[in-house]
């Protein structure tokens, strides 16, 4: 059986396509992994011996450019994502069996298009439930159509919300659907998400409530071990002295966030903590020489976040399960997209705290971090840990090989 995983995101939506492709392998399938041409992906695909089939132009590009991209572009830029990833996908597919989707909604509705053609079987995939309709939970606002003020309706605001998919991604998805021959899409977010998408998301960090308006299969979260041993220098700084706090977040850029670096060690600093700083998408650095804190790049986390007293992020679904799965406190700073989502769910849980608002300051990244930093919300963070699961991954993959074989026509005798 062939299988082509398709995605384009940050680290956070390469990463867990990287764990279901090792264990669809591990069951007998032939898998490559479509994603943007960054040069970390590859590394990250080669390391564990995927096929990597780069797609688009590479994301970090995209999202650490000097200016944002104009909100008025966004329709452009959502239909050369959809034509590039349909290129991709259709070139990379051709004779596989399924092709699974995740990432953003015009990459998505490209490689599905892809699928389509190649009469594929098709599965989308999301890495938090809030992307999903449900009457127990709004959408997340699309950019240049906010929700109108008082409406407050999770039904009426999922109306909106399938009204904005057609008006920001509707044009470029049917314009390229036509260029080859394929029908247009009246509904594009039932389109894309299909009648039954998948969560890879772990049941206790995300739950999915029924009744709802999908038949979603909830896999658990797609975790890709990482035995990759931490640095001598770093190991060696954790040795030094009582666990630091690490602070990174990841593909966010912070640019609303002026002198973050120094906001963030100068608010550990004063809770009387050493600091572990995560360069990241931000090129975050040292203020200082002091030895109380030291700066990493890439890294394994999840040997990493066990360390430490607590960890500080932006509140990516991959950033959030490993510190959880470590037991480590946590602080979201959530800037978009599902990060507020995985703030509030810290914060309901007692492992951690959800910072008010993107842009932290030395007052409010304090208050968040007594929350933090406190005995009770480690010792919960520590009971929660040994809840989480780590085999969504093979319960997707179990799936996935499951409905290609009903699938598939019966051999003659």
């Amino acid at each position: 059986m062939r299988v082509l995983l398709s995605t384009y995101g940050s680290r956070g939506d390469v990463q867990p396509m990287a764990a279901f492709a090792v264990r669809l392998r591990e069951l007998g399938a032939e898998v490559r992994v479509c994603a943007p041409s960054d040069e970390e992906f590859a590394k990250l695909l080669a390391g564990v011996g995927v096929e990597f089939v780069p797609a688009a132009e590479p994301v970090r590009t995209l999202v650490t450019g000097k200016q944002p991209l104009a909100p008025e572009r966004l329709p452009q830029r959502a239909a050369a994502l959809t034509a590039a990833q349909y290129e991709a996908v259709h070139a990379a597919a051709e004779g596989c069996d399924a092709v699974v989707a995740t990432g953003l909604v015009p990459a998505v509705a490209g490689a599905q298009s892809a699928a389509e053609k190649l009469g594929a079987h098709f599965v989308y995939v999301s890495y938090f439930p809030t992307m999903l309709p449900s009457p127990h939970h709004a959408p997340i606002p699309l950019p240049l159509w906010p929700f109108p003020p008082g409406m407050t309706d999770n039904r009426e605001l999922w109306d909106l919300n399938a009204q904005s998919f057609n008006a920001l991604y509707g044009p470029g998805l049917n314009a390229h659907r036509t260029s080859v021959g394929q029908p247009t899409v009246d509904d594009v977010r039932g389109y894309v998400f299909t009648d039954r998408p998948w969560l890879a998301a772990d049941p206790v960090l995300a739950p999915w409530r029924e009744p709802a308006d999908l038949d979603v299969v909830q896999t658990g979260a797609w975790i890709l071990p990482d035995e990759r041993p931490l640095s001598a220098e770093l190991t060696a700084f954790l040795e030094a002295g009582a666990p630091p706090v690490y602070v990174g977040f990841g593909s966010m850029p912070m640019r609303a966030s002026e002198d973050i670096a120094r906001v963030a060690m100068e608010a550990v600093r004063a809770q009387g903590h050493r600091v572990l700083v995560g360069r990241g998408w931000a090129d975050l650095a040292l203020i200082d020489d002091r030895d109380d804190c030291f700066v990493v790049g890439e890294v394994n986390q999840q040997a990493l976040f066990g360390r430490v007293a607590a960890v500080v992020h932006h509140g990516g679904a991959g950033t959030t399960t490993t510190a959880a799965r470590a037991g480590a406190p946590q602080v979201v700073v959530p800037q978009i997209a599902d990060q507020p989502y995985w703030a509030g769910r810290v914060a309901e849980l007692g492992i951690g705290a959800a910072h008010d608002g993107p842009t932290p300051t030395f007052e409010s990244l304090s208050a968040a971090l007594r929350t933090a930093l406190t005995p009770e919300t480690r010792a919960r963070a520590k009971a929660v840990a040994g809840m989480i699961r780590t085999d969504g991954a093979t319960v997707a993959a179990k799936l996935l090989l499951d409905a290609v074989s009903r699938d598939r026509p019966p051999v003659s005798a």
